[in-house]
C-alpha cells in the first residue's frame, strides 16, 4: 500500500517509520511546507519520497493527515475533492470542529476521523520514533459516518500498531480529552512561565529541579503552533476545565492564607484517589 503522510513531524514521522517497519506501507510519500523537514524527513529514511499533494493523493491509496488541526480543517475538504476510493484520516487532537467541514461533503464516507493518543514533548521529523504507539489508545470518532471499508482499514492499521481502539463521537471526545491532554499541557506552560518569571537564576533551576519538577513541566517544552490550535478549535471545553483547575487551585491557596492544614491535608487525600483510575 502506498501511504501519503501529510506533515512529517513527530506524530507523521512516527507514523512513517512503523508503517513500513510493520509491513502496512510498501511506500511513504511525504508531503510537507517546510523544507528543511523535507530534506531531513528524506535523510532519517521516514519517507520514500517527497511530492507535491496532487500528485501524491494520485498515487496513494491512504492519505495522512498528521498537521496541527487548523491546517487539517483547511486541507480536508480539498483532498476529499481530490480522492476517488483513497481512505484519508487524520490524526488530530480534537475532532469536531473538523467532522463539522466536511459533513456535508459528497465524499465524508471515505473520511476517518482519528486520534492516536500518544505523543511527545518534541516536534519535528528527528522526533520520530519507532514502535511509538503500541500499548496506547486510538479513538475512532463518528465511524457511522465512515465507508466501512475505510473504517476497517484505519482499525487493521492502527491494531497492527499495538493498539487498541475506543469509539466515540467527536463531542464526546473533544470534551475528554480537554480533561485529560489539554489542561496538562495549559498546567505545564504555565508553571513553566511561573518558575520563569520568579526564578531569575538559570543555574539555580538547573542544578535543583528535581524529577517531579521536570516530569512536570516537560510538556512545556510541546511545540506553541501545535498547541495554541488545539487550544482554539477545543476552547469552550477547555475554558470548561480550566475554571475548574483554578478553581481547585484558589481552595490550596486559600488553606495555606488560614493556615488551614487539615483542610490542605483532604485535599491532597481526596487527589490520591486517582491511584484507583491510574494503577
Amino acid at each position: 500500500m502506498t501511504t501519503t503522510i501529510i506533515g512529517v513531524g513527530l506524530i507523521g514521522g512516527s507514523l512513517a517509520l512503523t508503517l513500513k517497519e510493520k509491513g502496512l506501507a510498501s511506500k511513504i510519500i511525504g508531503v510537507d511546507s517546510n523544507e528543511i523537514h523535507q530534506a531531513k524527513a528524506l535523510q532519517l529514511g521516514l519517507v520514500d519520497e517527497m511530492m507535491e499533494l496532487d500528485e501524491a493523493i494520485k498515487q496513494s491509496q491512504l492519505v495522512v493527515l498528521a498537521v496541527p488541526v487548523s491546517v487539517v480543517m483547511q486541507m480536508l475538504p480539498s483532498i476529499l475533492d481530490k480522492v476517488d476510493q483513497q481512505v484519508v484520516m487524520d490524526v488530530g487532537s480534537t475532532k469536531e470542529g473538523i467532522i463539522d467541514v466536511v459533513k456535508d461533503h459528497p465524499k465524508r464516507s471515505r473520511f476517518v476521523a482519528t486520534h492516536p493518543m500518544w505523543g511527545t514533548e518534541f516536534s519535528g521529523p528527528e522526533a520520530a520514533e519507532r514502535q511509538a504507539f503500541a500499548n496506547k489508545a486510538c479513538v475512532i470518532c463518528n465511524k457511522e459516518e465512515t465507508d466501512k471499508d475505510a473504517e476497517e482499514l484505519a482499525e487493521r492499521i492502527y491494531r497492527t500498531l499495538g493498539m487498541h481502539i475506543v469509539y466515540m463521537n467527536a463531542k464526546e471526545h473533544d470534551v475528554h480529552v480537554a480533561y485529560v491532554s489539554h489542561i496538562s499541557h495549559i498546567t505545564s506552560f504555565a508553571l513553566a512561565n511561573t518558575v520563569l518569571e520568579k526564578e531569575k537564576e538559570e543555574d539555580a533551576i538547573f542544578e535543583l529541579a528535581s524529577g517531579g519538577f521536570e516530569s512536570t513541566v516537560r510538556l512545556a517544552k510541546s511545540n506553541p503552533a501545535t498547541w495554541s490550535s488545539i487550544f482554539r478549535e477545543n476552547r469552550e471545553n477547555v475554558l470548561d476545565v480550566l475554571n475548574e483547575h483554578i478553581s481547585q487551585l484558589r481552595k490550596f491557596k486559600a488553606s495555606l492564607e488560614k493556615e488551614n492544614y487539615e483542610y490542605l491535608e483532604s485535599l491532597m487525600t481526596h487527589a490520591n484517589e486517582i491511584k484507583r483510575i491510574l494503577k
